[in-house]
């Protein structure tokens, strides 16, 4: 059987095709996305290396994690557990520790191409809106990089009662989770979605047009199957071509 392959965009191509949708609403996910990496996982490292965890829940943390990449904790409950897991810190300490974290270990690895598009649309009268299921402290630093609005950002995040972090969760945007909550805040088909991983497939389905970013295998495939053209910005790209890809 002949394997189907997605259309590939150069990124003269990417950039003319969002431009050409002229689109009044664009949602972006953030991790793979906007810049490589996984913020989320890598902030949860971060904290656990620096002492901000106590060794009683750095121990429970590994555990659930380790359950997770063995298939035996879903992507919601860690991604849920990974925000809880700072309940009765202040939340302004970890706004300052995820400011600090995110110049050292993720500013370096942001897509120059998704800031230069970001920029276009901003012009252009674009609605932006950042969708992440990592936790809020991290991804609403990252997404000023990119000139997007803490009011703009849906992401996992729970209650803060008195400038302290609960274990009350208020949301966790992943899989049909991003599209639940682009409905409660108005946007139930967004003219654009860009998005890297198999959790975003479902708020990528929604839109007039997705834009697959630095697609992960399993959406390589999807995209491939559905007719997705996708992209790959260039530190990244010459990666995949090593692989084949």
């Amino acid at each position: 059987m002949t394997e189907i392959s997605a259309q590939l965009l150069s990124t003269d191509d990417f950039l003319a095709a969002v431009q050409a949708l002229s689109p009044r609403v664009a949602v972006f996910d953030c991790d793979g996305t906007l810049w490589s990496g996984d913020a989320g996982s890598a902030f949860m490292r971060w904290t656990i290396e620096t002492g901000l965890l106590s060794p009683e829940r750095i121990t429970w943390l590994n555990g659930r994690y380790e359950g997770y990449r063995q298939g035996q904790v879903s992507e919601l409950a860690i991604c849920g557990e990974m925000v809880q897991v700072y309940a009765g810190l202040r939340e302004q300490d970890l706004r300052d520790a995820a400011a600090t974290f995110f110049r050292s270990h993720i500013e370096p690895n942001l897509f120059p191409e998704l800031q230069q598009l970001i920029r276009i649309l901003q012009a252009a009268g674009t609605d932006i809106w950042a969708v992440s299921s990592t936790n809020d402290w991290v991804i609403e630093e990252g997404v000023q990089r990119f000139g997007i609005a803490p009011n703009r950002v849906l992401s996992a995040r729970v209650q803060v009662v008195d400038g302290v972090i609960t274990d009350r969760l208020i949301d966790v945007p992943t899989d049909e989770g991003k599209v639940a909550a682009l409905r409660r805040v108005g946007l139930p088909l967004p003219d654009a979605v860009f998005g890297n991983s198999i959790h975003d497939a479902a708020m990528l389905g929604i839109a007039r047009r997705a834009f697959p970013v630095n697609p992960t295998a399993a959406l390589l495939a999807q995209s491939a199957t559905l007719g997705w053209p996708v992209y790959f910005p260039a530190s990244v790209a010459s990666s995949r071509t090593l692989q084949g890809y």
